[in-house]
């Protein structure tokens, strides 16, 4: 911290946190230890893994970073390249960096994208890999399936999908979007909602030709996905501000992907519940600009925007609740804020839970205000948010891309602000107990960060690990100094440059620094 405060000196600043400012400090901003869930920060950038203490500093790397997975034997599952947006393999590489597993989707029509997740598939008894693709569709198959023929032709559309490969490379299981769309106008197709009927009675399914998204390439932008396994559900999210529960368990057959692919296709692959748009199916409110067009509505859409849905995991608090990072997009707010919102999709109108999934607009709303001095109107918020956080001042984050949230076994949130860099962490009351600014940008690790763009110093998610965590506990790990100090050890190098830091060999933490020391977990 003295370090810190001397380098915003020699900068001129005044204020150690200076949030609203054209130069600020990077890495370590904050840390209350009594307040903050003690244990390690995982995060990815520039082709490295990152795995820091509480004081922010290095203990561990790996050869691999865009969206990484740390597994429970301290490997990491990410994409074999640097964009999370699109990737055509897999990587699995091991606490010493080496590559033990990877995959490469070999199908021209399918694209990874985004998310993928490493499950424990309870048929099998073994564990298989999730992640999300977009399939392409052509003009044909689309008319085929009831898209508006005034709008022909359709060129590059794109659908989204769930693909399951096992160890060997092998899909096991698919799910697509395109196998549960309903439409109301041509009555020879099969999936034809029916003489006055739309898409409002088929909540199960997304209308194919909805009101103002034309189908074209990555219709749906899936950025998300996690699995259940209590329930045995897959929980999809989209940037355009849906979440879909489908069931996974249900329609997988144990060595026959053929079979598991056609169930997977029918009803029992049908939305179980969907969260966070209810116009887009008929059964709310759109967003709109209002008579006197310098006010607007949300309507009953809940979020915009979105990334990192997941279950809360069992024995956190809220466990099997859905988390998601809001990241305040389309909502037409005045003050435009993100936020990380909770829901029980179990709630029904009286607040009590059911054993089924209760349609949100079945469960209904509240009305939620806002300061005075925020500006922003007041909302429509579902019965079933039954946790939120943002900051008090709007400004205080907004992401409008990536992203992340997370629950602590303490009861704080652990946030991760994608396109600042930021990184805090949360009491239930809303106090601060740790904060972090990502120092690597493209021209390498920095100190002080002037007015820049969004993205300059982008992290797509981050998360705490616990010292408990089984990738951690039992290891001895160093302290071996902060990204910036060992950047200028030359022990980091980064972006482009994909040599290791000195001394790792393929992988693993940098080693040979002059600021070794030992660094909580279990020794």
């Amino acid at each position: 911290m003295k370090k810190l405060i001397s380098i915003m000196l020699m900068a001129g600043l005044a204020s150690l946190f200076a949030y609203e400012t054209l130069l600020g400090p990077t890495e370590l901003l904050y840390h209350n230890e009594e307040r903050a869930y003690e244990g390690y920060t995982l995060f990815g950038v520039g082709s490295r893994t990152y795995l820091l203490d509480m004081n922010g500093e290095v203990v561990h790397t790996w050869p691999i970073g865009t969206n990484p997975h740390l597994l429970d034997n301290g490997h990491i599952l990410d994409a074999a390249n640097d964009d999370p947006s699109g990737t055509k393999s897999f990587k699995e590489v091991d606490w010493e960096g080496n590559t033990v597993w990877e995959y490469t989707e070999t199908r021209p029509d399918y694209h990874p994208h985004h998310d993928w997740n490493r499950i424990y598939n309870k048929a099998l008894g073994e564990e298989t890999t999730l992640y999300i693709a977009n399939v392409d569709l052509t003009n044909e198959e689309v008319l085929a399936a009831g898209a508006d023929p005034s709008k022909a032709p359709y060129e590059g559309v794109q659908m989204d999908a769930v693909v399951e490969v096992d160890r060997e490379g092998k899909v096991i299981w698919e799910w697509r979007f395109f196998d549960h769309v309903i439409q109301n106008l041509d009555p020879t197709k099969p999936n034809y909602a029916g003489e006055g009927k739309d898409a409002s009675d088929y909540p199960e399914k997304i209308d194919l030709n909805l009101p103002g998204k034309t189908l074209r390439a990555d219709w749906l932008h899936c950025n998300s996905l996690d699995y259940n396994p209590v329930s045995g559900h897959i929980v999809i999210n989209s940037v355009q501000g849906e979440l879909y529960v489908i069931d996974h368990d249900g329609t997988f057959v144990k060595d026959d992907p053929e079979a598991s692919i056609a169930l997977a296709a029918g009803e029992g692959g049908d939305f179980l519940y969907r969260f966070g748009d209810p116009a887009r199916y008929g059964q709310g409110d759109p967003p709109r600009v209002l008579e006197n067009w310098d006010n607007a509505t949300s309507g009953h859409k809940q979020m915009g925007g979105s990334h990192d849905v997941h279950w809360v995991d069992e024995g956190l608090p809220g466990a099997g609740n859905i988390m998601v990072f809001n990241n305040g997009q389309y909502l037409f707010q005045r003050t435009p804020s993100s936020s990380m919102i909770e829901i029980n999709p179990f709630l029904d109108k009286k607040g009590v839970e059911q054993s089924d999934y209760v349609n949100p607009p079945d469960a209904g709303y509240r009305r939620e205000t806002y300061h005075k001095d925020t500006h922003n109107r007041p909302r429509f918020v579902s019965v079933q948010v039954v946790d939120s956080y943002q900051p008090v001042n709007n400004h205080g984050m907004f992401s409008h891309i990536g992203s992340s949230a997370q629950r602590l076994p303490n009861g704080n949130l652990f946030l991760c602000s994608d396109t600042e860099g930021h990184f805090f962490e949360v009491t239930g009351e809303g106090k601060l107990a740790w904060e972090y600014i990502n120092p690597i940008t493209k021209d390498g690790a920095v100190k002080i960060l002037g007015d820049m763009l969004p993205m300059t110093n982008s992290v797509f998610r981050a998360y705490r690990i616990g010292l408990d965590h089984p990738a951690v506990a039992g290891r001895t790990l160093e302290a071996l100094g902060t990204i910036t100090e060992l950047a200028d050890q030359g022990m980091i190098v980064f972006m482009d440059n994909k040599k290791p830091p000195a001394g790792e060999g393929t992988g693993g933490a940098a080693k040979g620094g002059q600021n070794k020391k030992k660094s909580g977990g279990k020794q």
